[in-house]
């Protein structure tokens, strides 16, 4: 079991360094946003995995508090970006 999810560990690394390439090369802010919530949501799935693997139960509220955070901080872009356009 632990080979298993060391192996969806390593695909989450990956997805997260294929999002990096979109923060850098992304011509517009709402792909870089994009981008950055793949980064939250692949951390938050991280977390999960690890907690299971070293039998941390805390590492599940360290996930719920990303978690949050994403979504407060595509909250803020959108109002942010919004007010922009006017």
């Amino acid at each position: 079991m632990i080979h298993f999810l060391s192996v969806i560990l390593i695909a989450l690394l990956l997805s997260i360094l294929a999002g990096l390439i979109r923060v850098f090369r992304g011509p517009a802010p709402a792909e870089r946003m994009l981008a950055a919530q793949l980064f939250g949501t692949a951390s938050v799935a991280m977390l999960l995995v690890l907690s299971q693997v070293m039998q941390m139960p805390a590492l599940l509220d360290v996930a719920l508090v990303f978690a949050v955070l994403a979504a407060v901080t595509l909250v803020a872009f959108v109002v942010l970006a919004e007010r922009g356009e006017r």
